[in-house]
C-alpha cells in the first residue's frame, strides 16, 4: 500500500486502533478527522502524528500514524485551556492597547496570562474582558501558526520587553513560532484549537492577583488574571461549586478565623508563625509521628541549622543549583539546611558500622529553608522554612528491597492514621540535572520497581520527576473534595553513600557500601497542616484538634465551677479551654462551633449541684447531663473515632 499510495499521490495512516487510511498527500489532520466522523472533527482540539502534538491544520505529507486528541484527554485540556489564555489575552489587549503581555500558561484546571499595565484592573474589568471574549468567539477568527527567525521574532515584539527576554533566552537552535488570530499575535510553541469559535462560551475569569515576573521579587510587579474554560456549561457551572467549597476550606482563611498561624509579609514571606492553637496541632502531629517512628525502630537524631558550604559542595545541593541559602562565619561560607540528608551522613560517618548495626533508621523532626520565589509562595502550602518528617535508612543492597516495602507500608498506615483513605502513586525517574553513573541509576530504579510490586500498588511513571541524587515513589493523598496533592515520597540513592565514603564491615570482614533511602511519610509538617486543615475544613478530629473542650458557664456565679471543670479535664490529657464572657449562652456555644471545638460543657446550677456538665457536640447533637468520670470515659472511648 505504500508505494502504490506515493505513485499516486496518496499517504497511508494508520489510527490507534490500527485501523488504515489512504487520504491525498498534504490533507490536514482536521480533514481527516472529518473523513472518519463529523462529531470527532467537532470534539478533536490537536492531535499526535508520529508521536509529536501538533494543530489540526497540519498538513500530512508523509505515511504517519496518526491519534486525534479532544477535551477528554489531559493534553487536549490543555490545548483547550491554553488558547482560551490567548482569548482573554486578545480581549484584553482590545480593551487595553497600553497592555504588555508576558505569558500565559494552562493550568491543570483554569488558565491565567500575566500582564503589565499601567492601571490596575478591577471586577468590572474582568466582566467586560468577559464580554469581550465571547465576541471574538462569535467572529470565528481562525488560528494560524508561523515559524520566524530570532530576528523576525524580535522585531515582531519590539515594544515588549517580557516576549524579547523570553525570545533572547531560547536556544539558537529552537524553532520560534507565533499563533495569529484575527489582529491578535502570540508568541507560543502551540499547539492551539483551529479557531476561536471552538472554544465556545462556557469560560469564567476567576480572579485578580499581583504576580512577579519571573516570580522573583525585585522584578516588575505584573497583574495575574486566572480563568477557566470548558467544552460544556455542566462542566463549568460543577467546575465553579468545586471552587466554592475549596475556597470555603482554603487553609489561609481557616488559619486565621480559627488562630492557628500568621505570615507576616513584613518580617519574612514564606516563614510562618504558630499561634497557640496551631503550636498544639502541630505538637500533636510531631508527638504522633515519634512515637509511631520509635516503634518501628527509628533512632531520633538533631542536626544543626547551618553547616559549611563545603559539605553542601560533597553532597551536589551546592553545584546543582539547589535553592539554598548561604552566609559566612569566619570568613567560611556556610549553607543553612535545605534538608537533613548531609547532617544524617555525617552522623552515620562518625563510627566504623557492621553489617550488624544494619539497617540504621535515622528520624530528625529537622526544620529547613528553601530559597522559594516569591511568586510560588502559599499559605503553608509553599514555605521558605518548614518542618520535615524526615527519616534516612542506612542498610545492605540485600535489605533495600524489604526496606523499602516497609516504608510503603508505613506512609500507608501514617495516612490513614489522619484519614486518608484514597492515594495515587507515582515512579518518578532520573530527571536532567543528575548526579552519578547510569548504572546506580538503574539498580536504584529496579530496587523501587521491585518494592511497588512486592507491595501490590499500581502506579505510574513520572519521566524525569526524580531528586538529583535518585529515582523517587511519590504518593498523592486525596482529599474530602476529590483533589491530590503531594505527600509521601520515598527516594532511593546509591549516589550519597559514595560521595561521602561510607562503609560497612561486611559478613566477609571487607568494607562494603551502604544504601540510603530518603523518606518522608507524610509530607513536609507545615504543608500536611495545610492538607489537613482543608480536608477536614477545620473540623479536626477529636484527637488532633487544638482545642478539645470548651466549659461554658451560664452565668458568673458558675465560673468557679466552671473553672473546676476545665481543671478536672486538663489533669486528665484533654485540652480545655472556658468562655467567661459576659455573653448569652447560645452566643458562647455559636462561638465554640464557629471555632470547630468538639465538645461544648456547660454548666448552670443543676450541674453544680449534681458535679455533672451538660454535653453538646459541634455536630449539634446534645448528649444530655452527665458525670463528668463519665463524660471523660465516653470522651476518650471515642477519641479516635
Amino acid at each position: 500500500m505504500g508505494p502504490g499510495s506515493q505513485e499516486r499521490g496518496t499517504i497511508s495512516v494508520r489510527l490507534p486502533d490500527g485501523t488504515p487510511m489512504e487520504v491525498a498527500r498534504g490533507t490536514t489532520v482536521l480533514a481527516l478527522a472529518e473523513q472518519i466522523g463529523a462529531r470527532l472533527a467537532q470534539a478533536a482540539v490537536a492531535a499526535y502524528v508520529n508521536g509529536v502534538l501538533v494543530d489540526l491544520s497540519t498538513p500530512l505529507r508523509d505515511d504517519a500514524d496518526v491519534r486525534l486528541v479532544t477535551t477528554q484527554d489531559a493534553e487536549g485540556r490543555e490545548v483547550f485551556l491554553h488558547s482560551a489564555a490567548h482569548l482573554m489575552a486578545q480581549a484584553v489587549q482590545e480593551l487595553f492597547a497600553e497592555a504588555k503581555l508576558a505569558i500565559g500558561p494552562a493550568l491543570a484546571d483554569r488558565f491565567y496570562y500575566d500582564i503589565d499595565l499601567p492601571t490596575a484592573l478591577t471586577e468590572q474589568d474582568l466582566i467586560a474582558v468577559e464580554q469581550r471574549m465571547a465576541e471574538i468567539v462569535d467572529r470565528n477568527l481562525s488560528v494560524s501558526r508561523q515559524e520566524l527567525t530570532r530576528h523576525e521574532a524580535l522585531e515582531l515584539f519590539a515594544g515588549n520587553p517580557y516576549k524579547q527576554e523570553i525570545i533572547r533566552e531560547l536556544p539558537e537552535n529552537e524553532t520560534i513560532t507565533i499563533y495569529r488570530q484575527g489582529p491578535f499575535v502570540d508568541l507560543c510553541r502551540g499547539p492551539h484549537v483551529p479557531d476561536t469559535k471552538r472554544l465556545g462560551k462556557h469560560f469564567k475569569l476567576l480572579s485578580l492577583a499581583g504576580a512577579y515576573w519571573r516570580g522573583e521579587e525585585r522584578r516588575q510587579m505584573l497583574q495575574r488574571i486566572y480563568g477557566t474554560a470548558w467544552p460544556t456549561k455542566d462542566e463549568l457551572e460543577g467546575f465553579l461549586k468545586a471552587i466554592e467549597e475549596a475556597e470555603a476550606r482554603d487553609h489561609r482563611k481557616l488559619g486565621r478565623e480559627l488562630e492557628l498561624f500568621h505570615i507576616f509579609d513584613d518580617a519574612g514571606p514564606g516563614l510562618p508563625f504558630y499561634l497557640p492553637k496551631g503550636a498544639v496541632l502541630k505538637r500533636t502531629i510531631e508527638q504522633w509521628l515519634t512515637d509511631r517512628h520509635l516503634e518501628r525502630g527509628y533512632q531520633i537524631v538533631w542536626t544543626p541549622h547551618l553547616i559549611k558550604a563545603d559539605m553542601w559542595k560533597r553532597s551536589g545541593h551546592y553545584d546543582t543549583g539547589y535553592p539554598m541559602y548561604f552566609t559566612e562565619i569566619d570568613e567560611r561560607e556556610y549553607g543553612v539546611k535545605p534538608m537533613n540528608c548531609p547532617g544524617h551522613l555525617l552522623i552515620y560517618g562518625s563510627q566504623t558500622r557492621s553489617y550488624r548495626d544494619l539497617p540504621l533508621r535515622m528520624f530528625e523532626l529537622g526544620t529547613v529553608y528553601r530559597h522559594e520565589r516569591a511568586g510560588v509562595l502559599h499559605g503553608l502550602l509553599r514555605v521558605r522554612g518548614f518542618t520535615q518528617d524526615d527519616a534516612h535508612i542506612f542498610c545492605t543492597p540485600e535489605q533495600l528491597e524489604s526496606e523499602l516495602i516497609g516504608v510503603l507500608d508505613f506512609a500507608r498506615e501514617m495516612l490513614k492514621s489522619f484519614g486518608f483513605e484514597e492515594f495515587s502513586v507515582y515512579l518518578a525517574t532520573r530527571p536532567d540535572k543528575s548526579v552519578g553513573s547510569d548504572d546506580v541509576w538503574e539498580r536504584a530504579t529496579r530496587a523501587l520497581e521491585a518494592a511497588l510490586a512486592r507491595s501490590g500498588l499500581p502506579y505510574e511513571v513520572d519521566p524525569g520527576g526524580g531528586a538529583f541524587y535518585g529515582p523517587k515513589i511519590d504518593i498523592k493523598l486525596k482529599d474530602a473534595i476529590g483533589r491530590y496533592w503531594q505527600g509521601p515520597t520515598i527516594q532511593c540513592d546509591f549516589n550519597l553513600p559514595e560521595r561521602f565514603d561510607l562503609t560497612y564491615v561486611g559478613e566477609d570482614g571487607g568494607f562494603h557500601r551502604p544504601v540510603m533511602v530518603h523518606r518522608v511519610v507524610l509530607a513536609g509538617i507545615e504543608r500536611f497542616i495545610g492538607i489537613l486543615i482543608e480536608h477536614y475544613a477545620g473540623a479536626f478530629p477529636t484527637w488532633l484538634a487544638p482545642v478539645q473542650a470548651v466549659v461554658i458557664p451560664i452565668a458568673d456565679r458558675h465560673i468557679d465551677y466552671g473553672r473546676q471543670v476545665r481543671q478536672n479535664l486538663l489533669a486528665r490529657g484533654i485540652r480545655a479551654e472556658i468562655d467567661e464572657r459576659q455573653e448569652r449562652v447560645a452566643y458562647k456555644i455559636r462561638g465554640a462551633e464557629i471555632q470547630r471545638v468538639p465538645y461544648m460543657l456547660v454548666v448552670g446550677d443543676r450541674e453544680v449541684q449534681e458535679a455533672s456538665v451538660s454535653v453538646r457536640k459541634r455536630s449539634g447533637e446534645d448528649l444530655g447531663r452527665l458525670e463528668l468520670a463519665a463524660f471523660c470515659a465516653d470522651f476518650f472511648a471515642n477519641l479516635r473515632g
